[in-house]
């Protein structure tokens, strides 16, 4: 338990550490590497959330899990209309600490809004001595624990820590970006298509998006891509310290998280906050939007029968540049 009294989790290595906070929906508060914060860090105080706690009213940091949506949204059911809340529900629950050693932690949650049981093993493994590289693996199970069938979205959401001109780095099958959303429509409309990495505005200039901008660039786009065959993407972070680089890697299976999403915020979220997120969000996931509503409507949301379960996986790998 740290001072402001938020139990912490700490998982580390000689050069890597991940801090996970089991109260707070079994958030990753921290992810260090050579004691080189790589997580955006909170906005405001951490606080209890409810069901109605919109995400932009806690401390929008750090790497939680989108589950069952990552808009709010209303969905029916066999028991009537459901009100899916802003970013899902389980960022907002408690979790179980099953087991816990110095590298791994097994965390359980059970939800409310849909009867989900949601599993995560988070463990890391370094590979410093040789390679330099250290790893958190996170391997997930969700299982529907009611007594109908019902239909999920999942969206990874770490929010990466940032400085100016890192590079996002995605493999060459990535050729074009969907916007979902984008501040003052820099990007255009939702749905507006685009080219990656070099994308025209809609005042006819041109933008390289894998180019981290600058805090007080004002700009929030949500964008996603099919996720490429390679199953990686990346962020170089040239100016993470002076003496080196980092190379930060989410790694997934495109066959279980066949979508790529990508939160670029440049100081332009949350909107009349004295604080906002400077940070590039590499997000692995089950479906091309936010909402669970479009996604079940559209055919992209996971269904899942009473008893059935899913199973996937994700990487990320950090890696010293020289």
């Amino acid at each position: 338990m740290n001072a402001s009294g938020v139990v912490r989790l700490v998982l580390k290595t000689d050069t890597f550490a991940v801090d996970v906070l089991p109260a707070f929906g079994g958030k990753i508060a921290s992810m260090r590497k050579n004691g080189i914060e790589l997580l955006q860090q909170p906005l405001l105080p951490y606080a209890p959330r409810t069901l109605t706690t919109a995400f932009e009213e806690s401390d929008a940091s750090g790497f939680d899990e989108c589950l069952p949506s990552v808009s709010a949204c209303d969905i029916e059911s066999p028991t009537g209309k459901i009100a899916v809340p802003d970013h899902g529900e389980f960022w907002r629950l408690p979790c179980e600490v099953e087991s816990q050693t110095q590298h791994e932690v097994h965390l359980t949650s059970s939800g409310t809004v849909l009867p989900l049981r949601f599993e995560r093993r988070l463990r890391i493994e370094s590979d410093s001595p040789h390679t330099g590289a250290d790893t958190l693996r996170i391997d997930y199970r969700i299982e529907n624990v009611g007594q109908f069938k019902l239909y999920y979205a999942w969206s990874a959401h770490p929010l990466f820590a940032i400085d100016p001109g890192d590079r996002i780095l995605l493999p060459a099958s990535v050729s074009q970006v969907k916007v979902e959303g984008s501040a003052r429509n820099r990007l255009g409309s939702k749905g507006a298509v685009h080219s990656w990495p070099t994308a025209r505005l809609p005042t006819g200039d041109t933008v390289d998006l894998d180019r981290a901008g600058n805090v007080s660039d004002d700009i929030g786009d949500k964008i996603y891509a099919s996720s490429p065959p390679e199953g990686w993407c990346a962020i170089a972070r040239a100016g993470a310290d002076a003496r080196f680089g980092l190379r930060v890697q989410v790694e997934f299976d495109p066959a279980l998280s066949p979508f790529l999403g990508l939160w670029l915020c440049y100081g332009g979220w949350p909107e009349g906050q004295a604080n906002r997120q400077y940070c590039v969000a590499l997000e692995p996931c089950t479906a091309p939007v936010d909402s669970l509503a479009t996604a079940m409507a559209s055919g992209w949301a996971r269904r899942l029968v009473p008893g059935q379960c899913d199973l996937w996986w994700m990487r990320i790998v950090t890696t010293v540049v020289s």
